[in-house]
Parts: C-alpha cells; sequence; structure tokens
C-alpha cells in the first residue's frame, strides 16, 4: 500500500525529528602539551571515555542515516504509482463530466418534448371541455323520443352520429397523449435518478483526486524534510567522526607523553644511581621537554646531548680548547653576539650563582643535575636569582652594546662565554646544541 507507507512516512517524520538527539559534544578538545604532567593518566582515561560515547553516537548516527535513506527511496518508489492514480483519476473524473454533459442534453430534450406534448393537450382542453359538457349535458335529461319534433329528431340524430363519430377518436387521442406523458415522465425520472448517481460518483472521484494529490505534496514536503534530515545528520555524523578523529590523536599524544615521561624518569634514575644513561629519541625529548610546568630537569642532561638549546644567537670566535688569546686554552667556547642580545638557558637546571664576577660581566651558574655544571659569561644584565629553576630557553639575561673581557683583542661587540663541567671538569660544549633550537620558554620558579 504505496499511499499508507506514503502517509505514515510524512507523519514519522514528527518522530524522527524530535527523537533524534544532539549528536556533537560540547567541550574543547586540549592540545596535548596543554594537559599537566600530573594529570596524564587522568586525562587519558577521561578521553578514552568520550572517545568510547562519541563512538556510539556514530553508530547511532549512522543508523539514523541509512532509516532516513531507506524512507527517501520508499518514497521515491511510491511517486510513479502515485501520479499514475492521480491521472487515472482524472480521466475518471473528465469521462463523469462527459457522462453528465450527456445527459442534461438528453434533460433538455426531453424538457422540449414534454412541453410540447403539453401544449397540444391544452389546444384540445376547450374541444374536450365542451364535448365532455354536452355529453353530461344529454346524459342528465335526455329528450323523450316519442314526442320529438321530426325537426328536432333530425338534428338529435346529426348530434348522435356526430358525437359518436367524434368520441373514439379523442378517446384514442387522449389515451395517446398520455401514453406519451407517462413515458416522458418516466424517462425524465430515470435520467434525473443517472444524472444524481453521476453527480455522487463524481464528487467521489474530486475527493479521490484531492486525496491522491494532497498525498503527492504531502509526500514532496516529506522528501525535502527527510533531505534536510539527511543533510544534518550527515553533517552531524562528520563532526562525531572529526572529534572522534580529534580525541585519537590527543590519547596517542597523551600516551606519547606517557611513554616519554616514563622514559625520561628512567633515565633521570639511572643517571642519579651512576648507571649508564641510556639514549633518548628526539621524540622522547620534545615530549619531555613540552612539560611546561616541571620544577625539576625533565632528563638526564647526558640524555639530551645534541637537543640542548643555544643560549644565544651568534658567531663562534673561539672553540674549546683553542687559544685564548692571553697566552692559555679556552676551557669553553666564545660567541659574539648582537648589541643587547637575549641570552636563555641551555637546558633544565637550578641557578647556583647569578651576578657579577670579577672582570668577567656578569655570569649564570646552573646546575644541570647529575654533577653538570653550566658557566654563562659576559652578560650586562641578569634576570633570574640563586636558587630558581629554570627551563631550557627561559630568559636568563641580556647582552650589553661594548667589548668585554670574553670578546678578545680586537672584538668590535659584545660576547657570551660558554663552559659545560663535569664532575667539576671543563668538558668540550660542541656537540651538545641542536641544530635548531626548541621555542624559547618564559619564566622561572
Amino acid at each position: 500500500m504505496p499511499i499508507l507507507r506514503a502517509v505514515l512516512a510524512v507523519v514519522g517524520l514528527a518522530l524522527v525529528q524530535t527523537a533524534a538527539p544532539s549528536h556533537a559534544q560540547e567541550g574543547e578538545i586540549p592540545a596535548v602539551e596543554d594537559v599537566p604532567a600530573q594529570e596524564l593518566e587522568q586525562t587519558t582515561q577521561s578521553v578514552q571515555g568520550d572517545l568510547e560515547s562519541v563512538r556510539g553516537e556514530i553508530d547511532l548516527s549512522e543508523e539514523r542515516i541509512e532509516a532516513i535513506r531507506a524512507e527517501i527511496e520508499a518514497l521515491d518508489g511510491d511517486a510513479t504509482q502515485l501520479g499514475a492514480e492521480l491521472i487515472a483519476a482524472g480521466q475518471r473524473v473528465d469521462l463523469a463530466d462527459e457522462d453528465i454533459r450527456l445527459i442534461e442534453e438528453r434533460l433538455e430534450a426531453l424538457f422540449a418534448s414534454e412541453q410540447s406534448i403539453r401544449a397540444r393537450l391544452d389546444g384540445h382542453d376547450r374541444s374536450i371541455s365542451n364535448l365532455l359538457a354536452s355529453l353530461q349535458r344529454i346524459s342528465a335529461q335526455p329528450p323523450p323520443a316519442i314526442i320529438v319534433d321530426p325537426s328536432d329528431a333530425l338534428g338529435s340524430a346529426r348530434a348522435a352520429m356526430l358525437l359518436g363519430a367524434v368520441l373514439p377518436q379523442l378517446q384514442e387521442r387522449a389515451e395517446t397523449v398520455t401514453e406519451s406523458l407517462t413515458e416522458l415522465i418516466a424517462l425524465k425520472q430515470t435520467a434525473l435518478a443517472e444524472a444524481e448517481r453521476l453527480n455522487a460518483n463524481l464528487t467521489t472521484l474530486n475527493e479521490e483526486r484531492l486525496r491522491i494529490a494532497t498525498i503527492i505534496e504531502a509526500r514532496s514536503q516529506g522528501l525535502e524534510w527527510l533531505s534536510d534530515d539527511l543533510l544534518r545528520e550527515e553533517a552531524e555524523a562528520q563532526a562525531l567522526a572529526d572529534r572522534a578523529t580529534s580525541l585519537e590523536q590527543l590519547i596517542s599524544g597523551l600516551e606519547s607523553r606517557i611513554t616519554a615521561m616514563t622514559a625520561a624518569d628512567e633515565a633521570t634514575r639511572a643517571a642519579n644511581s651512576g648507571q649508564r644513561v641510556p639514549t633518548l629519541d628526539p621524540e622522547t625529548l620534545r615530549l619531555a621537554f613540552a612539560d611546561t610546568e616541571r620544577t625539576e630537569p625533565a632528563v638526564p642532561i647526558a640524555s639530551a646531548r645534541g637537543y640542548l638549546s643555544a643560549p644565544v644567537a651568534g658567531t663562534t670566535l673561539t672553540t674549546y680548547g683553542a687559544a685564548d688569546g692571553y697566552g692559555g686554552q679556552s676551557k669553553g667556547m666564545t660567541i659574539a653576539t648582537a648589541d643587547g642580545a637575549s641570552v636563555s638557558a641551555p637546558a633544565d637546571g637550578w641557578v647556583v650563582h647569578s651576578g657579577p664576577f670579577l672582570n668577567y660581566g656578569q655570569i649564570v651558574i646552573l646546575n644541570a643535575g647529575q654533577n653538570y655544571l653550566v658557566v654563562l659569561a659576559g652578560l650586562d644584565s641578569i634576570s633570574v636569582e640563586p636558587g630558581d629553576f629554570v627551563r631550557m630557553g627561559a630568559p636568563l639575561g641580556t647582552m650589553g652594546n661594548a667589548p668585554n673581557l670574553e670578546a678578545g683583542a680586537g672584538a668590535s661587540g659584545p660576547a657570551l662565554y660558554i663552559e659545560l663541567r663535569e664532575g667539576g671538569i671543563p668538558i668540550d660544549p660542541e656537540g651538545w646544541w641542536t641544530a635548531q633550537s626548541p621555542q624559547q620558554e618564559s619564566g622561572t620558579s
């Protein structure tokens, strides 16, 4: 029953629209780096729960999409049959209109015949009336035959003969007219009854045509609603899929951070116990250093060799072991800098000294852990104090705008001296810096 299905489909749209819940879950997805280290496990579990919920909504959304598509296909399938039924109903209405027109023509002809017969009957009313009056007088006062005057007897005979000849003709004519009138009335009643029946059929057919047209209109409206629902459902399904992808990426990033921090903790424990420090891959180092809330070195400095951030941009003047210009060998490296250049921490560590030292200008000494010290000399100003924990890339101070002791003889600008010590012994800092330093961080703790 396609019509019934079409009606039910249209009526069911309201149920579909009111029953469909909101799909997309609210709330921004945090960046992996924004999650504090102490909340990694908890956040991972929470995000996994959100992901399962979103996946459940995706399944429901896919079911709703399939249901809407099935309704659209059903309504599309009914369209041809509904159109054919509407055309057939229209044809039946047209035929009924033609039948009624023919009956109306027959009724007009019958009405004309009836008027003609009535006119003929009216023409004979006077003669029949006179005749009936004469017959009534004769029957009331018959003339006595034995005393009749001969002349009166002849007139009476003639009258009797005339009446005898006229009466049968009049009677026959009256009977014919009466029969015609009776037949005419019967035909008229038949035609009127048929016209009434056809009018009833026409009303029924018009109602059917209106009903089918209403169903087709409702089907068209239903298709429009369903199409809109389908577009909305598909858009929300895509939003759910995008959110699920983001959650999966967040979980992957959090798990990578947990793995990286676990590896960093293991490396730190090994370094603190004097065991061989494991080599950490760049991604593990990146994730470990991404913790902006850390209050101790992210990894053992030995594990970060080749990943440390250069403290300042500039040109290397002297390297470790080279002549220092004063008759000795350099115990570190010297970098010529721009006037007022910013100096940042090359590694995580605690400030053990900050301030002027002899004629070296302002110096900063960092305890990087595991008996490693980083000495930076030649600064013009310092923004940290002893006891501060600084993260790699955090600003320590700025350079001046005039040559200092570390610039060497004939230098035209300021220079920063960098010395790396292990167990109190200077070591070559070359090879400890990354080709591209991580983004500088601000602040100390």
